[in-house]
Protein backbone atom coordinates (compact mmCIF):
# COMPACT_ATOMS: atom_id res chain seq x y z
CA UNK A 1 0.00 0.00 0.00
CA UNK A 2 2.63 2.51 0.68
CA UNK A 3 4.67 1.95 -2.22
CA UNK A 4 1.64 2.23 -4.57
CA UNK A 5 0.73 5.80 -2.63
CA UNK A 6 4.70 6.48 -3.24
CA UNK A 7 3.72 5.79 -7.04
CA UNK A 8 0.68 8.09 -6.81
CA UNK A 9 2.35 10.72 -5.98
CA UNK A 10 5.85 10.99 -7.71
CA UNK A 11 3.47 10.87 -10.65
CA UNK A 12 1.46 13.65 -9.72
CA UNK A 13 4.28 15.43 -8.89
CA UNK A 14 5.84 14.96 -12.19
CA UNK A 15 2.39 15.55 -14.17
CA UNK A 16 2.61 19.37 -12.62
CA UNK A 17 5.05 20.84 -14.03
CA UNK A 18 4.17 19.50 -17.52
CA UNK A 19 0.29 20.92 -16.92
CA UNK A 20 1.28 24.30 -15.77
CA UNK A 21 4.87 25.07 -17.09
CA UNK A 22 3.80 26.06 -20.75
CA UNK A 23 0.42 27.87 -22.02
CA UNK A 24 -0.02 24.48 -24.02
CA UNK A 25 -3.28 21.74 -23.44
CA UNK A 26 -1.94 18.60 -22.13
CA UNK A 27 -4.22 15.68 -22.03
CA UNK A 28 -4.70 14.61 -18.18
CA UNK A 29 -4.11 11.50 -18.24
CA UNK A 30 -0.28 12.12 -19.62
CA UNK A 31 2.64 10.98 -17.36
CA UNK A 32 5.93 10.01 -16.76
CA UNK A 33 4.69 6.00 -17.37
CA UNK A 34 1.80 7.09 -19.77
CA UNK A 35 1.61 9.01 -22.83
CA UNK A 36 -1.43 11.47 -24.73
CA UNK A 37 -1.60 14.57 -26.95
CA UNK A 38 -0.38 18.16 -26.39
CA UNK A 39 -1.95 20.75 -27.94
CA UNK A 40 -0.43 24.42 -28.85
CA UNK A 41 -2.51 25.43 -31.54
CA UNK A 42 -2.72 29.62 -31.86
CA UNK A 43 -0.38 30.52 -29.09
CA UNK A 44 2.26 32.63 -31.11
CA UNK A 45 5.00 30.07 -30.04
CA UNK A 46 8.41 30.23 -31.99
CA UNK A 47 9.66 27.23 -30.31
CA UNK A 48 8.39 24.41 -29.13
CA UNK A 49 8.10 24.69 -25.25
CA UNK A 50 10.62 23.35 -23.55
CA UNK A 51 8.26 21.99 -20.34
CA UNK A 52 6.47 19.41 -22.73
CA UNK A 53 6.73 16.09 -21.59
CA UNK A 54 8.96 13.96 -24.18
CA UNK A 55 6.17 10.94 -24.42
CA UNK A 56 3.09 12.06 -26.41
CA UNK A 57 2.18 10.73 -29.13
CA UNK A 58 0.16 13.58 -30.93
CA UNK A 59 1.71 17.50 -31.28
CA UNK A 60 -0.80 20.17 -32.58
CA UNK A 61 1.53 23.22 -33.36
CA UNK A 62 -0.78 24.59 -35.90
CA UNK A 63 -1.15 28.24 -36.43
CA UNK A 64 2.01 29.58 -34.98
CA UNK A 65 5.21 30.89 -35.56
CA UNK A 66 7.72 28.56 -35.47
CA UNK A 67 10.71 28.47 -36.57
CA UNK A 68 12.03 25.09 -38.31
CA UNK A 69 16.24 24.71 -38.28
CA UNK A 70 18.35 24.65 -41.62
CA UNK A 71 21.25 22.30 -39.87
CA UNK A 72 19.42 19.87 -37.07
CA UNK A 73 16.71 17.60 -36.65
CA UNK A 74 13.12 19.40 -35.77
CA UNK A 75 11.54 18.55 -32.52
CA UNK A 76 14.23 16.05 -31.33
CA UNK A 77 12.96 15.56 -27.71
CA UNK A 78 10.04 13.69 -29.38
CA UNK A 79 10.77 10.37 -30.87
CA UNK A 80 7.29 8.67 -30.00
CA UNK A 81 5.00 11.10 -31.84
CA UNK A 82 2.57 9.65 -34.36
CA UNK A 83 0.66 12.74 -35.60
CA UNK A 84 2.01 16.25 -35.93
CA UNK A 85 0.76 18.59 -37.05
CA UNK A 86 2.41 22.24 -38.33
CA UNK A 87 -0.22 23.72 -40.10
CA UNK A 88 -0.42 27.63 -41.43
CA UNK A 89 3.51 27.97 -40.30
CA UNK A 90 5.74 30.24 -42.21
CA UNK A 91 8.05 27.38 -43.86
CA UNK A 92 9.03 28.93 -47.26
CA UNK A 93 11.81 25.65 -47.27
CA UNK A 94 11.81 21.90 -45.97
CA UNK A 95 15.33 21.56 -45.10
CA UNK A 96 17.11 18.28 -45.52
CA UNK A 97 16.93 15.27 -42.79
CA UNK A 98 14.42 17.77 -40.26
CA UNK A 99 12.18 15.03 -39.45
CA UNK A 100 14.73 12.58 -39.18
CA UNK A 101 13.89 11.45 -35.41
CA UNK A 102 10.17 10.93 -36.15
CA UNK A 103 10.77 7.30 -37.23
CA UNK A 104 7.35 6.52 -35.72
CA UNK A 105 5.53 8.81 -37.14
CA UNK A 106 2.13 8.31 -38.69
CA UNK A 107 0.60 11.70 -40.10
CA UNK A 108 2.40 14.66 -40.88
CA UNK A 109 0.37 18.11 -41.50
CA UNK A 110 2.25 21.08 -43.43
CA UNK A 111 -0.86 22.51 -44.69
CA UNK A 112 -0.99 26.17 -45.89
CA UNK A 113 2.99 26.31 -44.40
CA UNK A 114 4.10 28.83 -47.97
CA UNK A 115 6.11 26.02 -48.50
CA UNK A 116 7.69 26.70 -52.02
CA UNK A 117 10.79 24.63 -51.99
CA UNK A 118 11.17 20.72 -50.72
CA UNK A 119 14.74 19.54 -50.58
CA UNK A 120 15.39 16.15 -52.18
CA UNK A 121 16.09 14.72 -48.33
CA UNK A 122 13.53 16.69 -46.37
CA UNK A 123 11.70 13.47 -45.33
CA UNK A 124 14.63 11.64 -44.69
CA UNK A 125 13.71 8.52 -41.84
CA UNK A 126 10.24 8.91 -42.31
CA UNK A 127 9.87 5.40 -43.52
CA UNK A 128 6.06 4.76 -41.86
CA UNK A 129 4.31 8.08 -42.71
CA UNK A 130 0.99 7.07 -43.97
CA UNK A 131 -0.56 10.38 -44.75
CA UNK A 132 1.08 13.59 -45.73
CA UNK A 133 -0.50 16.82 -46.35
CA UNK A 134 0.89 19.17 -48.24
CA UNK A 135 -1.53 21.42 -49.39
CA UNK A 136 -2.39 24.96 -50.03
CA UNK A 137 1.29 25.45 -50.51
CA UNK A 138 3.16 26.85 -53.70
CA UNK A 139 5.23 23.83 -55.22
CA UNK A 140 6.09 23.78 -58.76
CA UNK A 141 8.31 20.45 -58.92
CA UNK A 142 7.96 17.57 -57.35
CA UNK A 143 11.66 15.54 -56.95
CA UNK A 144 11.96 11.86 -57.51
CA UNK A 145 14.32 11.60 -54.38
CA UNK A 146 11.62 13.35 -52.07
CA UNK A 147 8.88 10.57 -52.96
CA UNK A 148 11.84 7.45 -52.59
CA UNK A 149 11.76 8.16 -48.41
CA UNK A 150 8.60 6.99 -48.14
CA UNK A 151 7.83 3.51 -47.93
CA UNK A 152 4.07 2.90 -46.92
CA UNK A 153 2.29 5.97 -47.89
CA UNK A 154 -1.28 5.97 -48.45
CA UNK A 155 -2.55 9.66 -48.57
CA UNK A 156 -0.98 12.56 -50.73
CA UNK A 157 -2.74 15.70 -50.38
CA UNK A 158 -1.10 18.17 -53.35
CA UNK A 159 -4.05 20.40 -53.99
CA UNK A 160 -3.90 24.27 -54.65
CA UNK A 161 -0.05 24.00 -55.18
CA UNK A 162 1.86 25.61 -58.49
CA UNK A 163 2.14 22.44 -60.05
CA UNK A 164 2.04 22.75 -63.89
CA UNK A 165 3.21 18.89 -64.57
CA UNK A 166 4.49 15.66 -62.80
CA UNK A 167 7.65 14.03 -63.66
CA UNK A 168 7.06 10.15 -65.34
CA UNK A 169 9.21 8.84 -62.29
CA UNK A 170 7.31 10.20 -60.01
CA UNK A 171 3.99 9.25 -61.14
CA UNK A 172 5.66 5.56 -61.05
CA UNK A 173 6.30 6.17 -57.16
CA UNK A 174 2.82 7.73 -56.89
CA UNK A 175 1.23 5.05 -58.29
CA UNK A 176 2.05 2.96 -55.05
CA UNK A 177 0.13 5.76 -53.14
CA UNK A 178 -3.55 4.64 -53.01
CA UNK A 179 -5.16 8.33 -52.60
CA UNK A 180 -3.77 11.17 -54.26
CA UNK A 181 -5.02 14.49 -54.50
CA UNK A 182 -3.82 16.99 -57.07
CA UNK A 183 -6.62 19.35 -57.38
CA UNK A 184 -6.27 22.78 -58.22
CA UNK A 185 -3.06 23.24 -59.51
CA UNK A 186 -1.73 25.19 -62.62
CA UNK A 187 -1.82 22.35 -65.25
CA UNK A 188 -0.31 23.37 -68.13
CA UNK A 189 -2.34 20.74 -71.09
CA UNK A 190 0.54 20.39 -74.06
CA UNK A 191 1.80 17.15 -75.18
CA UNK A 192 4.26 16.39 -72.93
CA UNK A 193 1.05 16.11 -70.81
CA UNK A 194 0.04 12.78 -72.13
CA UNK A 195 2.00 10.10 -69.26
CA UNK A 196 0.43 12.30 -66.83
CA UNK A 197 -3.15 11.87 -68.37
CA UNK A 198 -2.78 8.06 -69.18
CA UNK A 199 -1.88 7.67 -65.60
CA UNK A 200 -4.93 9.65 -64.31
CA UNK A 201 -7.69 7.59 -66.32
CA UNK A 202 -6.01 4.53 -64.63
CA UNK A 203 -7.54 6.83 -61.25
CA UNK A 204 -10.58 6.81 -59.63
CA UNK A 205 -12.71 10.23 -58.10
CA UNK A 206 -9.62 12.52 -59.41
CA UNK A 207 -10.53 15.07 -61.10
CA UNK A 208 -7.95 17.44 -62.17
CA UNK A 209 -8.36 20.26 -64.34
CA UNK A 210 -6.81 21.99 -67.24
CA UNK A 211 -5.31 25.92 -65.90
CA UNK A 212 -3.25 26.91 -69.45
CA UNK A 213 -3.81 27.09 -72.49
CA UNK A 214 -7.43 29.17 -72.38
CA UNK A 215 -8.89 27.55 -74.77
CA UNK A 216 -8.52 24.07 -72.86
CA UNK A 217 -9.04 25.79 -68.94
CA UNK A 218 -11.66 24.03 -67.57
CA UNK A 219 -11.69 20.66 -68.99
CA UNK A 220 -10.57 17.39 -67.24
CA UNK A 221 -7.32 16.51 -68.12
CA UNK A 222 -8.30 12.72 -68.56
CA UNK A 223 -10.71 13.40 -71.15
CA UNK A 224 -8.90 15.22 -73.49
CA UNK A 225 -6.92 13.69 -77.09
CA UNK A 226 -3.92 13.50 -78.76
CA UNK A 227 -5.27 16.16 -81.09
CA UNK A 228 -6.72 18.73 -78.03
CA UNK A 229 -3.02 17.91 -76.00
CA UNK A 230 -1.31 19.04 -79.60
CA UNK A 231 0.27 15.76 -80.22
CA UNK A 232 1.33 14.18 -83.59
CA UNK A 233 -0.11 10.86 -84.62
CA UNK A 234 3.45 9.26 -84.65
CA UNK A 235 4.97 10.86 -81.66
CA UNK A 236 6.32 8.40 -79.36
CA UNK A 237 6.44 8.67 -75.77
CA UNK A 238 10.04 6.95 -73.83
CA UNK A 239 9.18 4.88 -70.49
CA UNK A 240 10.97 6.23 -67.86
CA UNK A 241 12.91 4.17 -65.59
CA UNK A 242 14.09 4.19 -62.37
CA UNK A 243 17.36 3.39 -61.08
CA UNK A 244 16.19 0.36 -59.30
CA UNK A 245 12.93 -0.78 -60.96
CA UNK A 246 12.64 -3.12 -58.08
CA UNK A 247 11.24 -0.80 -56.07
CA UNK A 248 8.27 -0.63 -57.81
CA UNK A 249 5.44 -3.32 -57.62
CA UNK A 250 3.49 -4.68 -60.54
CA UNK A 251 0.75 -3.81 -59.35
CA UNK A 252 -1.49 -1.62 -56.24
CA UNK A 253 -3.46 -2.59 -53.62
CA UNK A 254 -5.93 -0.55 -52.76
CA UNK A 255 -9.91 -0.75 -52.09
CA UNK A 256 -9.76 -1.95 -55.59
CA UNK A 257 -7.00 -3.54 -57.46
CA UNK A 258 -5.30 -1.42 -60.05
CA UNK A 259 -2.56 -2.35 -62.72
CA UNK A 260 0.81 -0.11 -62.86
CA UNK A 261 0.16 1.93 -66.07
CA UNK A 262 3.16 2.92 -68.26
CA UNK A 263 3.97 6.40 -68.40
CA UNK A 264 4.52 6.12 -71.81
CA UNK A 265 5.09 3.89 -75.22
CA UNK A 266 8.12 3.47 -76.78
CA UNK A 267 11.24 2.40 -75.70
CA UNK A 268 15.08 3.79 -74.78
CA UNK A 269 16.68 1.93 -77.79
CA UNK A 270 18.28 5.09 -79.72
CA UNK A 271 21.12 5.02 -76.98
CA UNK A 272 21.87 1.46 -78.40
CA UNK A 273 21.52 3.10 -82.33
CA UNK A 274 24.08 5.50 -81.52
CA UNK A 275 26.35 3.32 -80.49
CA UNK A 276 26.24 0.97 -83.02
CA UNK A 277 26.44 3.69 -85.48
CA UNK A 278 29.23 4.97 -84.41
CA UNK A 279 31.16 1.58 -83.81
CA UNK A 280 30.33 0.84 -87.45
CA UNK A 281 32.24 3.89 -88.95
CA UNK A 282 35.03 3.58 -86.38
CA UNK A 283 35.26 0.13 -88.16
CA UNK A 284 34.93 1.30 -91.36
CA UNK A 285 37.81 3.89 -90.71
CA UNK A 286 40.11 1.74 -89.22
CA UNK A 287 40.16 -0.53 -92.26
CA UNK A 288 40.35 1.96 -94.71
CA UNK A 289 43.13 3.59 -92.79
CA UNK A 290 44.80 -0.18 -92.92
CA UNK A 291 44.57 -0.50 -96.53
CA UNK A 292 45.19 3.41 -96.97
CA UNK A 293 49.03 2.14 -95.36
CA UNK A 294 49.30 -1.56 -97.05
CA UNK A 295 49.08 0.48 -100.74
CA UNK A 296 51.77 3.32 -99.06
CA UNK A 297 53.90 0.60 -98.46
CA UNK A 298 54.28 -1.46 -101.29
CA UNK A 299 54.35 1.79 -103.69
CA UNK A 300 57.04 2.94 -101.08
CA UNK A 301 58.65 -0.54 -101.85
CA UNK A 302 58.53 -0.25 -105.47
CA UNK A 303 60.05 3.23 -105.77
CA UNK A 304 63.40 2.00 -104.39
CA UNK A 305 64.47 -0.20 -107.02
CA UNK A 306 67.19 1.51 -109.65
CA UNK A 307 66.73 1.45 -112.86
CA UNK A 308 68.97 -1.26 -114.97
CA UNK A 309 71.66 0.96 -116.55
CA UNK A 310 72.31 1.55 -120.30
CA UNK A 311 74.50 -0.34 -122.76
CA UNK A 312 76.99 2.50 -123.20
CA UNK A 313 77.73 3.67 -119.82
CA UNK A 314 78.42 0.35 -119.09
CA UNK A 315 82.03 0.41 -119.75
CA UNK A 316 82.68 3.97 -117.92
CA UNK A 317 80.96 2.89 -115.03
CA UNK A 318 82.93 0.04 -114.89
CA UNK A 319 86.36 1.77 -115.60
CA UNK A 320 85.03 4.20 -112.96
CA UNK A 321 84.34 1.34 -110.59
CA UNK A 322 87.81 -0.07 -111.22
CA UNK A 323 89.35 3.46 -110.82
CA UNK A 324 87.89 4.02 -107.21
CA UNK A 325 89.12 0.54 -105.82
CA UNK A 326 92.58 0.71 -106.91
CA UNK A 327 92.76 3.89 -105.21
CA UNK A 328 91.69 2.82 -102.07
CA UNK A 329 91.70 -1.13 -101.48
CA UNK A 330 92.83 -4.49 -104.09
CA UNK A 331 90.01 -5.08 -106.04
CA UNK A 332 88.47 -8.12 -105.67
CA UNK A 333 86.30 -7.62 -108.77
CA UNK A 334 89.53 -8.01 -111.11
CA UNK A 335 90.55 -11.06 -109.60
CA UNK A 336 87.74 -12.80 -110.52
CA UNK A 337 87.69 -11.01 -113.93
CA UNK A 338 91.09 -12.16 -114.38
CA UNK A 339 89.92 -15.69 -113.46
CA UNK A 340 87.26 -15.41 -116.64
CA UNK A 341 89.71 -14.41 -118.77
CA UNK A 342 91.66 -17.50 -117.80
CA UNK A 343 89.37 -20.39 -118.49
CA UNK A 344 90.78 -21.34 -121.45
CA UNK A 345 87.77 -20.69 -124.30
CA UNK A 346 88.12 -17.92 -126.74
CA UNK A 347 85.37 -16.15 -128.07
CA UNK A 348 84.84 -16.23 -131.49
CA UNK A 349 84.84 -12.24 -131.69
CA UNK A 350 88.11 -11.95 -129.97
CA UNK A 351 90.07 -12.49 -133.36
CA UNK A 352 90.75 -9.50 -135.26
CA UNK A 353 89.30 -9.88 -138.82
CA UNK A 354 92.48 -9.31 -140.84
CA UNK A 355 94.05 -11.82 -138.42
CA UNK A 356 91.70 -14.31 -139.64
CA UNK A 357 91.95 -13.66 -143.18
CA UNK A 358 95.60 -14.09 -142.87
CA UNK A 359 95.33 -17.40 -141.51
CA UNK A 360 92.62 -18.41 -144.31
CA UNK A 361 95.67 -17.76 -146.87
CA UNK A 362 97.89 -20.18 -145.31
CA UNK A 363 95.74 -22.96 -144.46
CA UNK A 364 94.72 -22.47 -148.88
CA UNK A 365 97.00 -24.81 -150.81
CA UNK A 366 99.53 -23.11 -153.32
CA UNK A 367 100.50 -24.84 -157.02
CA UNK A 368 103.02 -23.55 -159.33
CA UNK A 369 102.21 -21.51 -161.88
Amino acid sequence: MECAWYLCVCSLLCAWPATTGHPCSIDSKVTIFSQGWADCHGKSLQHTPDSLPGNITRLDLSFNSLAVPRSRTFLIRFPALHALNLSNNIIPTLYPAVFSNLCVLHLLDLSSCNISHLHPAAFQGLKNLHTLLLKNNKLQILRLSAFLAFGALVHLDLRNNDLISVDALVLQLMERTPQVLLQGNLWVCNCSMYPFQQWLQQRRAVHVLCAFPPELQGQEVKTLNFQDLGCRRNQRFPRSELSDSSELPATVQRNDTITTPPAGKGGNSWPYLVGFLVLAVGISILIALAAKCKLFHKSFASYRHRPLPDASSMGGSHAEEVVAWGENQPRPAAAGLQLEDDDGFIEDNYIQPSERLQEEDELEPHFPL
